[in-house]
């Protein structure tokens, strides 16, 4: 965090702006939202039209609140609720044991201290996870007894230095624990706390037999969570992973979508000649109407950047996308100079702040559903600002 966002509006404030834009239309997914603040549930892809009951446009607390906290930890998944995000987000990957944790990644390397466990030290090895050569620890190497001796640390210091306040407060959550968390907290605040929850590279993990759908499925029906009204949206990488986890649960799923010319991993290893610039045209959207409610694309699949990285003409995708009932929560808004495009970035310093609020303005402005930030606060005073409520 940096001075300016010492300055941001309080808590109190941050908060009283998530209780109004909770009073906005609730987002139908299977509905085309035809405008910020309103949806409508239509019939699309014979889902029945789940509805939901968040706003338009909904704040997703990116790994929680990862512009304040080390990411996936439950301090910054608090903090996410209190400052009113609609939706808190969990990564999950497995332990050797078989547990679902929260991590954004397998490698452990970079957000907890295990380098600094010499009983550890011996795992350091080099894998190959969805053709990515990767050196370091991987969750899949650990029980979850050893994960637990861990404790979770800032993932980009170098950007953040503020966030490594908090290294070594927390350790490692179990999707288990967030879930008892999440019930905790909607028995306190009277109302249900969403999680939006992704599986992290499902086929890797299929491959070494830790298969993470059938995990997941149980988890979501012990608690509750696997119905189609259920508070708690599933996402993944690939599409295969959604496919298998719409037999299972009728939960609500969006299939996340990278750059333009990248290819889902399960496409990779099956064979499938289609990339995400085939899944963003109308018959790609159509297809995944068929087993999803919505997408959650890269931003610059919404508005992509020019050669010096400024925003350039919108593309079409959130109307097609709406004309095949599909909802359209992209990734991932932050405050910092650095992610942010350039015609939003003020001063010289890459981790001051920018105008994080002209740069919302401008995808609020597409017609988006929702979106990622790792700054809820500001997203959610963007989000007011944009619908005036």
């Amino acid at each position: 965090m940096t001075e300016r966002a010492q300055a941001a509006p309080g808590r109190r404030t941050v908060m009283g702006v998530g209780a109004a834009v909770l009073g906005t239309a609730a987002l139908g997914l299977n509905g085309t939202a035809h405008a910020a603040g309103t949806a409508t549930a239509g019939k699309s892809g014979g889902h029945g039209g789940h509805r939901l009951d968040l706003p338009v446009p909904t704040v997703i607390g990116h790994r929680g609140t990862s512009g304040y906290r080390p990411e996936h930890t439950l301090g910054s998944y608090q903090l996410a609720l209190d400052m009113g995000a609609h939706i808190v987000e969990q990564d999950l990957v497995p332990t050797r044991d078989g547990h679902l944790v929260c991590r954004h990644e397998n490698d452990i390397t970079a957000t907890t201290d295990v380098a600094d466990h010499p009983e550890f030290a011996s795992r350091r090895t080099t894998k190959t996870v969805d053709g990515i050569a990767l050196t370091g620890w991987f969750t899949e190497d650990f029980t979850l007894a050893e994960l637990k001796t861990l404790r979770a640390k800032e993932r980009i210091p170098g950007n953040r230095q503020k966030n490594t306040l908090y290294d070594g407060r927390w350790e490692i959550p179990t999707f288990e624990e967030v879930l008892r968390w999440a019930d905790r907290e909607g028995r306190r605040r009277g109302r249900p706390v969403w999680l939006y929850v992704e599986t992290k590279h499902p086929t890797y993990f299929r491959g070494i037999g830790l298969g993470l759908e059938e995990r997941l499925a149980k988890l979501l029906r012990r608690y509750g969570r696997h119905r189609a009204q259920s508070p708690l949206i599933l996402q993944s990488f690939e599409p295969g992973s959604i496919q298998r986890l719409a037999k299972l649960v009728d939960t609500p799923r969006v299939v996340l979508l990278s750059g333009a010319g990248s290819k889902p991993w399960d496409f990779v290893v099956s064979g499938d000649p289609r990339t995400t610039d085939d899944l963003v045209k109308p018959a790609g959207l159509k297809w995944i109407a068929s087993f999803a409610q919505g997408i959650g694309p890269t931003l610059d699949l919404i508005i992509p950047k020019d050669a010096a990285g400024r925003l350039a003409e919108p593309t079409t995708l959130v109307r097609d996308a709406h004309a095949k009932g599909l909802v359209l929560h992209p990734y991932t808004m932050r405050n910092e100079n650095t992610f942010l495009p350039a015609d939003f970035r003020r001063g010289t310093d890459p981790n001051a702040y920018g105008d994080a609020f002209g740069a919302f303005a401008a995808y609020f402005a597409t017609g988006i559903d929702g979106i990622f930030s790792d700054n809820p606060d500001t997203a959610l005073l963007a989000a007011a600002d944009f619908t005036g409520k």
